[in-house]
Parts: structure tokens; sequence; C-alpha cells
């Protein structure tokens, strides 16, 4: 089992840009009220058949060729499902997939968010053709990166530039802390 949210998000959405997504949009949300951690990554890619997203929960079925089990979507389902939540996966070919994982909150068994920041971060520079809407939303305070804003402004600079990706990284943490004060781990 992944050890972290955000390992979790990066395999996920790692599948997205497998999938040949263009736009992957990742929203991490926490409700301290409703007492739940909401995980919805939603691409653009190639989508899936329904009878593909109806093995896609199946640890001994993949898509890929390098290896016989796909572990990722059971690992995010169990973990969201440990805690009292939930977990849903739509689909359509030829017009994307979306995850939806819902955590309890404060539940015991909900695995830390990890380094967020870093995962999107590696995201961004590692696909630098696939854009990025990263939403990340504590009660009613949220913050947005948009990598086409960021491609907009930067005017062709590559996001994986390193100045670029070292900026993107301290935009991310600042602004999660900004967000949730450091309350969400």
């Amino acid at each position: 089992m992944m050890t972290e949210i955000s390992l979790n998000v990066l395999d996920v959405a790692e599948n997205s840009t497998r999938a040949g997504a263009s736009l992957v949009e990742i929203t991490l949300a926490a409700d301290t009220k409703a007492d739940t951690l909401t995980l919805i990554i939603k691409d653009n890619g190639c989508g899936m058949t329904p009878e593909q997203v109806a093995h896609v929960e199946d640890p001994f079925y993949t898509t890929r060729t390098t290896r016989k089990v796909g572990l990722g979507v059971p690992f995010l389902k169990q973990a969201a499902e440990s805690t009292g939540g939930s977990f849903k996966i739509t689909s359509e070919p030829g017009v994307g997939t979306t995850d939806t994982a819902v955590f309890g909150l404060s539940h015991i068994d909900r695995m830390p968010v990890g380094d967020i920041s870093t995962t999107i971060q590696n995201l961004i520079v590692f696909h630098p053709d696939t854009d990025f809407v990263y939403t990340y939303r504590y009660d009613d305070r949220e913050f947005v990166l948009d990598t086409r804003e960021f491609r907009e402004v930067l005017g062709g600079v590559p996001l994986d530039t390193p100045d670029v990706a070292q900026y993107i990284k301290e935009y991310l943490t600042e602004n999660k802390q900004e967000t949730d004060s450091g309350k969400l781990v």
C-alpha cells in the first residue's frame, strides 16, 4: 500500500499522462465540518470502456505491458474506504477519466497527505507537454495553480527550466501554507 496520498496522486496522474491527456485536473479539498478529504483527478485522456472501468479496481488487471499488475487504483480505493470514505471512477472513451476518492479526514487510518507540493511540481516538470490545474482547498480557502496561465506569463520559457521549476515548488509550498496554516498533513 502507498503510504501517502501524494504518492497516490502521482500514480493516478501518471496513468493520465500515459493515457495521452493534455490536461490533468487535480483537486485536494479538506472540509473540516463534513470531516472529509476529497481527492479528484480528472483527465482528458483516451478514456476507458465500461469493461475496462469494471476491471480497473482489480490489482491483477492492467493495460500496461511492462508489468502484470496495476496496484495504484486498488490501493487508492482501499485507502479511502478504510477511513469510512468512498471511491468512484468514471470514464468515457475519447473523453477522459475521473477518479474521486473521499477519505474520513480525522479517521485514524487516513494516511498523511505527504509532500503534495513536490508531487505536483514533479508532475509539471516531468510532463512539460501536459497542462495541470491543481486546486488545493481547506474549508473556505483555496488556491489554484494552472500551468496554462504560467505558460502565458512565461512566453515560451519551458516549465522544466530549473529556475521555473524552483519557483513552482515555492509557489505550491507557500500557497499551501497560506491556505491551511499547516493544519493538513
